[in-house]
This record gives structure tokens, C-alpha cells and sequence, in this order.
């Protein structure tokens, strides 16, 4: 990698005009536990490449939807190991975001003046569980049906609003065809374009606040 980079800074010239990103000071006492946020961002990165393969094949319709994932797995060349790497990499997503919150947490990195990156980060562990939910309906099978049912019916249980908060969910009073667009359109467009301005925020909070070591 090391030399694939220098052969790409020979040509595009990366390393001058960007040294105060690339090259910073480090705190004394960091561990491999700091790079837990670096590895939630490349499992971002392989959902993100994966997601934009499997979109090539998928039907978001209800009556092509599970034809169009059974075609991904049976036919298409390769197509159940990237399936399956967009998976795995949803469930990493979500664990490496949470490692890293707990570190964060344990090591008061949350204190002033970085509280925003830390309520920003907990913004970012939102959408990753609401692009996992979302996701979760997408193959449109008798399971992802049932859950997504369970799941949305939760909204209505809130007081006053639960009922049009479920129905603005939906699409409709019950999980359909409706649903499944609208789950599709923030699965592959609104939730990561969302996640992907946060991490912007985060990064750049971090590359002006520094990184903060152990106590």
C-alpha cells in the first residue's frame, strides 16, 4: 500500500499541498483500541462499494424484490460472497461504532471542548442502526417481512404522534410495497449520504481538536 501511495503522490502530488492532514502529532500511551473508529469508517467504505454491486441487481418491487436476491446468490458470479461481505460489514459497522463509543467514554474524550464530536458520533451510531434496519426488509422474504412489521409497529406505541409517525414509516397503515421503496430510497441514498456528513464532521473536529490520549 505504502508503495502504491508514493507512486500515486509521484503523479497527482497528495502529500505537499494536504501535510497538515496527513502528518500530524500524536499523543504519548495510544493503543490499537484508538484505531477502532478508523475501522468502523472502512467497514462505511466496503458497504459503501458493496452496496453500489448489489444495487446493479436488485428490484426494489414487491414483486421482484426476493426473484432479484435469489438471483444475486444463485446466479450472478460472485454475487453471494458480496452479499455477504456487505453483511458482515453492516454487523462490524455497527460493533467497531460502539467499541469505539465505549472507548471514547472510558477515557472522557466526550469532555469539553469536544462534546459536539461526541454527539455527532452518536448521531453517526444512529444511522448505522437505522441503515441496518432498513436494510433488514430489502431481501422481502417471509422473516424481513414479519420483523420490519414488529419493528414499525413500535412508532405507534408513542403517544400522540406514534400513529402518523408510523404511517410516515410505512408509506401506508401496513408494510407493502410502499414500504419497501421508501426503505430502499433511505437504505441507499438518504442514510448515507447522512452518514457520510457526519463523518465528515467528525474527521474534521478531530483533525482540529487532535486526538486525546489516556488519562
Amino acid at each position: 500500500m505504502g508503495r502504491a501511495f508514493d507512486w500515486l503522490d509521484k503523479k497527482f502530488r497528495i502529500k505537499a499541498p494536504h501535510k497538515g492532514f496527513l502528518r500530524r502529532r500524536l499523543p504519548p500511551g495510544l493503543s490499537y483500541f484508538y484505531c477502532l473508529g478508523g475501522a468502523a469508517f472502512t467497514s462505511y467504505l466496503i458497504l459503501f462499494i458493496t452496496g453500489l454491486m448489489l444495487s446493479l441487481y436488485y428490484i426494489p418491487s414487491e414483486m421482484e424484490a426476493y426473484e432479484s436476491v435469489l438471483t444475486i446468490q444463485r446466479e450472478v458470479h460472485l454475487g453471494w460472497l458480496i452479499r455477504s461481505v456487505h453483511k458482515w460489514s453492516a454487523t462490524l459497522l455497527i460493533v467497531f461504532i460502539l467499541c469505539h463509543t465505549l472507548r471514547v467514554f472510558i477515557s472522557r474524550a466526550y469532555k469539553s471542548p469536544k462534546e459536539l464530536n461526541w454527539i455527532v458520533g452518536c448521531l453517526t451510531l444512529v444511522s448505522a442502526f437505522a441503515s441496518g434496519f432498513t436494510g433488514y426488509l430489502l431481501p422481502w422474504d417471509q422473516k424481513s417481512y414479519w420483523a420490519t412489521t414488529v419493528g414499525t409497529s413500535m412508532a405507534a406505541t408513542i403517544p400522540m404522534m406514534g400513529r402518523h409517525l408510523m404511517y410516515l414509516i410505512r408509506g401506508g397503515m401496513d408494510v407493502g410495497g410502499s414500504t419497501l421503496i421508501r426503505f430502499y430510497s433511505f437504505h441507499v441514498l438518504w442514510l448515507p449520504v447522512t452518514m457520510a456528513a457526519l463523518l465528515w464532521a467528525h474527521f474534521h473536529m478531530i483533525k482540529r481538536l487532535g486526538i486525546k490520549g489516556r488519562l
